[in-house]
């Protein structure tokens, strides 16, 4: 079986420039033009709240697939920072592996979607120990033949993160994917702030602090931020955070306490694979060149398709739809 590589992706111009495709990934007009099966994943979805353990509880949505008589298996995807469940590009991924016979659970992390209320205290990247306790907790309330995963940046990140650590907590986890993921958090931030076009960090700024004021609305007994220290700029705003919300010492500390860069992977059990683009504004290219890889990870990258982007032509669907469902159909036997 021939899977699809990432130079198999030449769209069309515009579509060329990576600004437009990472534009165009979250953007409302896609969500207008996606053809309506990219939402199926909606229909008959069950909302669940599951164990992050330590009291921890976090918000998902299970799709029973209809496509065929026994289900390939289970899928699970993680979205991006301040994404959730309902983001366009999970719900095309969702909806596409569900034709193909697979059953969708989308999970949010901590304060993502409207999960605010549900944990007084903030998320912050380095909480992997609750996502992975939730994988847990997914996999034993609905045991399948196999299980795959597959995240979006940030998502990635944490997809690659837990699939490192699977194997050790007993997680039946057969392969995951990940699409334009974190590498160096450090690095990235650098580039958002000093490389990248102004408003991408003014999109994330803008999600970012609509979500801290909704967590504080949620807990008013709590002060979780000071005013001013919303007004400041990405990296003052998240050293702020870091400082007064978890247990690092610093900015780098925390940085480096979700990098999966140089030999992070070396230890991988799982089969992975990791696709980006050459052309991502949000993410540098080089932090993947750099990474000194087992075996069994696959790193693909594209000379198109921006941060998540990978959009074909103008009905908005994605080339990452097919690429991740013909490689979590081929790791669950065809």
């Amino acid at each position: 079986m021939t899977l699809p590589q990432g130079r198999d992706f030449r769209p069309p111009w515009p579509l060329k420039s990576g600004h437009i495709q990472t534009m165009l990934s979250s953007s409302g007009i896609r969500r207008t033009l996606l053809p309506r099966y990219a939402y199926n994943v909606l229909e008959g979805a069950q909302p669940v709240v599951v164990d992050g353990g330590e009291g921890v509880r976090l918000t998902g949505a299970f799709t029973a697939q209809k496509a065929q008589a026994t289900s390939r298996g289970l899928a699970v995807l993680f979205h991006g920072w301040e994404g959730s469940v309902d983001s366009t590009y999970v719900l095309q991924t969702g909806s596409r592996l569900l034709a193909d016979g697979w059953d969708i659970f989308r999970l949010n992390f901590r304060d993502h979607g409207d999960s605010h209320a549900l944990n007084e205290a903030l998320f912050h990247s380095c909480r992997i120990d609750e996502v992975v306790h939730a994988v847990g907790d997914i996999a034993r309330r609905w045991p399948s033949r196999a299980m795959a995963l597959a995240g979006f940046s940030l998502g990635g990140n944490f997809a690659l993160r837990v699939a490192l650590r699977a194997p050790a907590v007993g997680i039946p986890l057969n392969y995951a994917l990940a699409v334009c993921p974190i590498i160096d958090p450090s690095e990235g931030l650098f580039s958002l702030e000093e490389s990248a076009p102004w408003f991408y960090q003014a999109y994330f700024m803008s999600k970012w602090r609509h979500s801290l004021r909704a967590k504080q609305a949620a807990f008013p007994q709590r002060e979780y931020f000071e005013l001013q220290e919303l007004k400041q700029s990405l990296r003052g705003l998240t050293e702020a955070m870091v400082l007064r919300h978890t247990d690092f010492d610093s900015l780098e500390a925390y940085l480096n306490g979700y990098s999966v860069a140089g030999r992070a992977l070396a230890a991988m059990q799982i089969p992975a694979t990791i696709l980006t683009a050459r052309d991502d504004p949000v993410i540098p290219v080089t932090a993947f060149e750099k990474l000194e890889l087992p075996g069994s990870v696959e790193l693909d990258i594209a000379d198109y398709g921006g941060h998540c982007g990978f959009i074909r032509g103008w009905d908005m669907t994605s080339f990452c739809d097919d690429y991740i469902a013909a490689r979590f159909n081929a790791n669950a036997g065809g």
